[in-house]
């Protein structure tokens, strides 16, 4: 007899679906955590290092950049994929579904890992008026957490959440996929959904300083809340009061964000 959608077997594919994920974000977070320390201590992890701690080639940037948004995004990437996998499950031959489900993943990093040459760009010149003045850089991340903060507020901020709180809305658009690469596309076009929910919480990180951990951490657990708890979109406004809070007292107390 065929295996459903709900029956024992996809329930546990969906449990092994959402633990694999957590565990890849889990060690993402590891190696970052180890890159990081290792850089700032000069062990030879990375020969090319930017002021602001991030490798100074774009080659070298995209792989630290991926592994980022790995560990920030897969966990709340989970209930698309969980919703997505039972319903490719019940039309997928037996052991082709969790694969299925690992190339949507690939392709919603594909997404970010373009947005991360635009990061690069922006670390770059960061960098450079960094080397000019520190204070230029204080004001550059004002600046940032001001666009930060309005943005939280716009209708395509509002538009990019209401997608990627709703599953349901990826999986009514994905139908019409067809081709081999249909799975990439789809996480490619989920991952464009979610860049544009959460790129200026990006351009912020990049602004405080790429590898500066407690950032990353504070941002990864508000695009998380935002896009899973039932007061995400409350959530959403009050992280925007509270950048643009920040970006009025960051030019007296550069201290607040760590510069």
């Amino acid at each position: 007899m065929a295996t459903t959608a709900t029956s024992p077997g996809r329930r546990s594919a969906t449990v092994v679906i959402w633990a694999s994920l957590l565990a890849v974000a889990a060690l993402c977070w590891a190696w970052l955590l180890t890159w990081s320390a290792g850089a700032a201590m000069g062990t030879g992890m990375d020969t090319a290092m930017g002021m602001s701690g991030a490798p100074a080639t774009l080659a070298a940037f995209l792989g630290v950049w991926v592994v980022m948004m790995a560990a920030m995004m897969l966990p709340s990437v989970a209930p698309v994929s969980r919703a997505y996998l039972r319903v490719i499950g019940a039309n997928s031959p037996r052991g082709a579904a969790p694969l299925r489900v690992m190339a949507l993943v690939g392709g919603y990093l594909v997404a970010w890992a373009a947005y991360g040459i635009v990061a690069y760009g922006v670390t770059g010149r960061l960098d450079a008026l960094a080397a000019v003045s520190e204070r230029t850089r204080m004001w550059a991340a004002a600046a940032a957490l001001v666009v930060a903060g309005i943005y939280q507020f716009t209708p395509l901020k509002a538009t990019c959440l209401r997608h990627c709180r709703s599953p349901l809305s990826v999986l009514l658009h994905v139908g019409s996929f067809r081709g081999p690469l249909r799975d990439v596309r789809v996480g490619a076009w989920h991952g464009g959904y979610c860049l544009g929910c959460c790129w200026s919480l990006m351009l912020v990180l990049v602004a405080v300083g790429v590898m500066n951990m407690v950032w990353m951490a504070a941002l990864a657990v508000v695009i998380f809340l935002e896009k899973v708890w039932r007061y995400g979109r409350q959530l959403s406004s009050a992280v925007g009061l509270g950048m643009l809070l920040l970006a009025g007292l960051l030019p007296w107390h550069a201290s607040l964000i760590g510069l």
